[in-house]
Order: structure tokens, then C-alpha cells, then sequence
């Protein structure tokens, strides 16, 4: 069963924050005013979540019934991930400036061009699917339907993160010049980067 949401929530919003290449894309679209492929690229973007979580259930359900050692090399492992990722956060955030929003290559506008975005950038990142593997394992325990509250976990992930993005990019249309100052999101990513840290710390510890 799912256990400490509260910190779940908090851990897949921080992730959510992070600078990618999906964030871009939402910005440079937000920036131009496309919100019918913007909406498209939030709901691609979320039925990624779903994809790689569904993924990762169906193996992290077998791993738990199987082994409670395997489980903790899971835990550490995904506290040396988050640990890793908010190094590289803090060091991106202090060594250099904020990223460049991705050319668009595709030319796909619309919301089933942006779904189709969304979708194809989640899921070509693998990023997402290392953080389904190594992140929702840490709020599972071997009680109860490991499936279904993997991927009930894997559909608030999903949701957390459309949200985030969502607030985002309001924020990029009502005050496009703060947003894009370089100090402001290195800011954030310096924040981010620091929290991270000490969540993949506690993990690690079995805290």
C-alpha cells in the first residue's frame, strides 16, 4: 500500500520542477500563445507518467512478493539517484545559465500535435523511466495490492506534475519577463537542487 503521501507529493512536485526538456517546450509554447498545443503537450506529458509507472508496477509487484532484499537495493538506489540528480541541479544551477527552450522541429501544433509532443518527449527521456523505477518503490510497501498503489502512485505523479506544469506556464503568460530571468530559475534550481539532496539522503538511510 502507498505510504507517506505527503512526502510523495513533495517529492514528485520537486521532480516535476526541474528543468528538461519537456518544461522548455512548455514554455516556448506558452510564450507563443499556442494553448491548444499547449493543453495537448500537459496531457501527453501526464499519459507518459502513466506509461512508464504502469511499466514499472508490473515488475516492482513481482520484486517486493519476491524478495525484501531486492527491495532495499531499490531504496538505496533510488536515494543515490535523487542524490545524484540534485547535485547535477545545483551544479547546472551555479556553473551555467538557464536552458534554452528545444527548436521545433516537428512543426506539430494543435491539441493532437501536442499530445503527440508531449507524449513522444516523456517517453523518449529516460529519465522518466529511471525515476518510475528507483522513486516509486520508496512509498510501496509489500502490504496490499503492489500494483494497483504503484500505479495509483504513478497516476498522482501524473497529476502533480500536470499541475505544476500548468502553473508554470500561467505564470510564463502573465509575467513572461520575470520568468525568464536567468537569476529566477536558477533560483528555483538551486532550491530544487538542495531539497533533492536531503531527500535522497533520508532515503538512502531507510529514514
Amino acid at each position: 500500500m502507498p505510504t507517506h503521501v505527503p512526502a510523495f507529493l513533495v517529492t514528485t512536485l520537486l521532480l516535476a520542477m526541474l528543468p528538461g526538456a519537456s518544461q522548455a517546450l512548455m514554455i516556448r509554447q506558452a510564450l507563443e500563445g499556442r494553448r491548444h498545443t499547449l493543453r495537448g503537450t500537459l496531457a501527453g506529458n501526464a499519459s507518459g507518467f502513466l506509461l512508464w509507472s504502469t511499466a514499472a508496477a508490473a515488475g516492482l509487484s513481482a520484486v517486493l512478493l519476491a524478495s525484501p532484499t531486492a527491495y532495499a537495493v531499490l531504496r538505496i538506489a533510488g536515494g543515490v539517484v535523487l542524490m545524484i540528480l540534485g547535485l547535477k541541479t545545483l551544479r547546472t544551477a551555479l556553473t551555467t545559465g538557464s536552458a534554452r527552450p528545444p527548436r521545433d522541429e516537428g512543426g506539430r501544433s494543435g491539441f493532437a500535435g501536442g499530445y503527440l509532443t508531449g507524449l513522444s518527449t516523456n517517453l523518449g527521456n529516460p529519465k522518466a523511466g529511471v525515476f518510475a523505477v528507483s522513486v516509486l518503490p520508496q512509498f510501496v510497501t509489500s502490504d496490499g495490492p503492489v500494483f494497483l498503489s504503484t500505479v495509483a502512485l504513478g497516476a498522482l505523479w501524473a497529476l502533480v506534475s500536470a499541475s505544476w506544469y500548468t502553473l508554470l506556464t500561467w505564470a510564463v503568460g502573465r509575467g513572461r519577463a520575470l520568468v525568464s530571468r536567468p537569476a529566477v530559475l536558477r533560483g528555483l534550481s538551486v532550491t530544487t537542487g538542495a531539497v533533492l539532496l536531503g531527500l535522497g539522503a533520508a532515503v538512502t538511510a531507510g529514514v
